[in-house]
């Protein structure tokens, strides 16, 4: 049966190994080593410098707060909307909002809306494809957006 041939070959290389295994050679007691390997050190990097953070953001990240009826009630639950641009992740856009607007962030949730077909006339066309990010902040802290 050359369906099942493959199952046949899985077991003698499995044969094969163990037998490789129980089969070790003897080390020579004479041979020593004569150089010792070096130690591996493990170095950390300094994430903060001088007791400050080390602030990296990008304003390209935001394009501009997104306002609508939507936006509105979320923002009295202390969750903003911005449209950002779509090759920035959740960590890009926290580090982002945190820099610019000099809130804590607690968490990101993204929201891509996708191109649609638009008519005026004869000229048909599409409306452009947006990303959306909800920005969830601590209690307590507002955004002035308007």
């Amino acid at each position: 049966m050359a369906i099942l041939d493959f199952l046949k070959n899985k077991e003698d290389s499995q044969k094969a190994k163990d037998a490789k295994k129980k089969a070790k050679k003897p080390v020579k007691a004479s041979v020593e080593k004569k150089f010792e390997e070096p130690k591996k050190v493990e170095t950390q990097k300094a994430v903060v410098k001088n007791n400050k953070k080390d602030v990296s953001f990008s304003y390209e990240a935001i394009k501009k707060p997104h306002i609508s009826e939507k936006a509105t009630y979320l923002a009295e639950k202390n969750q903003y909307i911005f449209e950002v641009l779509p090759n920035f992740n959740k960590s890009e856009i926290k580090k982002a909002v945190e820099g610019i607007y000099n809130v804590n962030v607690l968490s990101v949730n993204m929201v891509t809306i996708p191109p649609k077909k638009r008519r005026l006339g004869k000229v048909q066309g599409w409306r452009k494809k947006m990303t959306k990010a909800i920005v969830k902040i601590k209690d307590g802290q507002t955004i002035e957006i308007l």
